[in-house]
């Protein structure tokens, strides 16, 4: 194995680090009162409020797409999954890109291409029209304002309260959901789809696009400052950490995708993160459909989906927080259970649509399993930091946009296929169990501890 000269092992994980970078001396904007990293923090909240909303509108669209066009819910179902897949095309640069460019233009762009792509779809009348805008330019270019730009940035600005960081701003999804899905199935209902799509391209506009281009930065070094605003004037240096490097060997290695690719544990994770990011994505696109047909009012179905988003919030931040303590791997399969037991009510809902159990799975999915997505980013940096940890970086995000991409198509296919959702759920279900065997088999704790845990080791050894 090859030892990384610049890979600082006690420290801590820092994804793609930037060898030799020298700090830039102190920006205006870094002598606001509290750290520029909780600004790089809001605005993420903000665009992945809007931005992956935006995407997930998806699920409020496709009713009165599939009641309009008559095609078939798989067909319908993959203008989504193509987007997803379309996406994966663009994943693997998108840390490369905010390396050479920045956050700030890449955002905007990203911001612009859905805007233009949602008006376009307003004019669409065929299959390939809608696979073209709805699916490849909103989908697919939503990818720049969501989980891959924020999963490579947020962990520059951030060590000591990563998890908690990314948490609070991955949980803007939830935030934003709750806000716009009600107020989107409403236009919806007395104005068409039609009219919701030119409404999320004017927010994308007026408030994503303006908000990035300004304000987003890159990195703290690039402001004159460090990680977590240790150094700012008037605060005292934090004293270093405990170590938590639990295997030298392995964290010293230079991981390029090849090696990486060499080792079990890579491919562990790759299997969690696909199989997780399925089960995410099966239900997140049809319960809406799947609860009106079972029962519930439109204007309840999308309640329910802005509802799991609201309950992300509090997940998200919850389970990014305590995954600092505890560890990646178990806050995963934290999360993966709660995926499960939604879809064992979602199986019970068919025969008993009860309140109750819609209101159980809305909080199971959304409080416990959204906040995998918190957890998400740290585990592969805890596994593979090395200077060329974007190859692997890339590499992840592609694997899980295949799997958010297949689990909309499937579940749609299995329906056209059974009649039902039934096969779809169950295979939903399994889905959970096969990603937390794959995130607990690659076992990031046998690399790095926690902050938590690491600090537990350094009082016992004491």
């Amino acid at each position: 194995m090859t030892a990384d000269p610049d890979t600082k092992p006690d420290s801590g994980p820092d994804p793609v680090p930037d060898v030799g970078a020298s700090a830039q001396p102190l920006s205006p904007l870094a002598r606001l009162p509290l750290y520029y990293g909780w600004v790089v923090v809001a605005i993420a909240f903000i665009t992945m409020g809007i931005g992956v909303s935006v995407r997930t509108s998806f699920s409020l669209l496709f009713p009165p797409i599939l009641d309009e066009f008559k095609w078939d819910r798989g067909i319908t179902a993959g203008i989504y999954s193509v987007g997803f897949l379309s996406s994966m095309l663009l994943s693997p640069f998108i840390g490369a890109l905010i390396a050479r460019f920045g956050p700030a233009p890449l955002l905007s762009a990203g911001a612009a291409v859905v805007a233009g792509s949602l008006m376009l779809t307003t004019v669409a009348t065929t299959q390939l029209h809608l696979f073209l805008t709805l699916g490849t330019g909103m989908v697919g270019g939503s990818v720049v304002l969501a989980y891959v730009s924020h999963s490579y940035l947020l962990p520059f600005w951030f060590t000591r309260r990563r998890g908690l960081a990314i948490g609070i701003a991955f949980s803007g999804v939830g935030a934003g959901a709750m806000v716009l899905f009600p107020w989107l199935q409403s236009i919806i209902t007395a104005e068409g789809w039609r009219e919701a799509c030119w409404t999320m391209a004017l927010l994308l506009l007026v408030v994503v696009l303006p908000l990035n281009l300004f304000f987003q930065r890159r990195r703290p070094e690039d402001m004159g400052l460090k990680p977590d605003g240790d150094g700012r004037p008037g605060r005292k240096e934090r004293v270093p950490s405990a170590d938590n490097v639990v295997d030298r060997a392995w964290v010293e290695t230079d991981w390029s995708l090849k090696r990486a690719s060499k080792t079990a544990r890579f491919w562990w994770l790759a299997i969690g993160y696909f199989a997780g990011m399925y089960a995410w994505y099966a239900v997140l696109i049809h319960q809406t459909k799947y609860l009106s047909e079972i029962g519930f009012s439109a204007e309840i179905a999308a309640l329910a989906l802005g509802l799991v988003g609201l309950m992300g919030v509090a997940g998200q931040i919850g389970l990014g927080a305590l995954s600092d303590r505890i560890g990646r791997e178990l806050s995963w399969v934290v999360g993966c259970v709660g995926f499960a037991i939604c879809y064992i009510l979602l199986l019970a809902m068919k025969a008993v649509p009860s309140e109750t159990m819609l209101y159980l799975m809305v909080v199971t999915q959304g409080l416990i399993g959204y906040g995998v997505s918190a957890v998400y980013p740290s585990i592969m940096a805890e596994l593979f930091h090395s200077r060329r940890f974007g190859q692997v970086f890339g590499t992840y995000s592609a694997i899980s946009g295949f799997g958010a991409a297949v689990g909309p198509w499937a579940t749609g296919a299995l329906f056209d296929w059974t009649g039902n959702y039934q096969v779809s759920w169950a295979v939903a279900l399994a889905c959970c169990g096969i990603s937390a065997l794959g995130v607990w088999m690659a076992a990031p704790r046998k690399v790095r501890l926690v902050a938590g845990q690491a600090a537990k080791r350094a009082a016992s050894a004491a």
